[in-house]
């Protein structure tokens, strides 16, 4: 198995607490019917077939970046 993971480096453990969370008190499952999920209906059922929105992109960044500048127009690089 280590050798899949890339020689020694650790291999994460699998996040129980956040997926029972999920499962059981979030989307309300009887804890018979979650136990008999399979990974891939547990995570469509948690939302992870839902589109995801695009990252921000360079033009509105750049947008973002005129209307709030680090250092509002003339000013004198703090020194008053």
């Amino acid at each position: 198995m280590r050798a899949a993971a890339g020689g020694d480096a650790p291999v994460p453990r699998f996040p129980w607490q956040a997926v029972m969370h999920a499962g059981l008190c979030l989307l309300r499952l009887p804890p018979d019917h979650f136990w008999q999920l399979t990974p891939r209906e547990f995570f469509a059922m948690a939302g992870g077939l839902a589109e995801r929105p695009g990252g921000l992109k360079r033009e509105g960044l750049s947008a973002l970046m005129r209307a709030f500048p680090d250092r509002p127009s003339g000013a004198d690089g703090g020194t008053n």
